[in-house]
């Protein structure tokens, strides 16, 4: 038995195909999921969604949505999504590095608009970077 995983963004469909395993990043934290799951919807945060195919992992990098688990099909809508393997890590280890010194520079703000943006830049290239490396 095996799931049906579909990771869908605005602009395109990134995942479509059986899983044995799918390990999402719900705003409540890790969430794993087996064939059988009990239905459920939930809300993704920014992070890396762990897909075991043929007992291999892959990783696709999340900017936050929703999933619906449903008779062994999980959906996965999100603002947008990227493939580890497409990824390229010296870019993403940049993007992180930029992201990491702009958050620094804001640190003494408290919650300003800035500071909100600057959180966000760093979590996105957090699992850019994430999704780049394997389990």
């Amino acid at each position: 038995m095996s799931l049906s995983l579909r990771v869908l963004a605005p602009d395109k469909s990134v995942f479509d195909g059986d899983a044995e395993e799918v390990i999402l990043p719900s705003t409540t934290g890790l969430l794993g999921i087996l064939p059988g799951h009990i239905s459920m919807v939930t809300a993704i945060d920014i992070g890396v969604l762990r897909v075991r195919i043929n007992g291999n992992w892959d990783s696709i990098a999340l900017m936050g949505g929703f999933a619906e688990v449903e008779s062994n099909d999980v959906t996965v809508l999100v603002n947008g999504a990227e493939l580890g393997t497409s990824i390229n890590t010296s870019e993403a280890e940049k993007e992180f590095e930029t992201a990491q010194n702009e958050l620094n520079q804001l640190e003494g703000q408290n919650n300003s608009t800035q500071k909100l943006k600057a959180q966000e830049s760093y979590n996105k290239a957090r699992a850019r970077l994430q999704a780049t490396k394997s389990l």
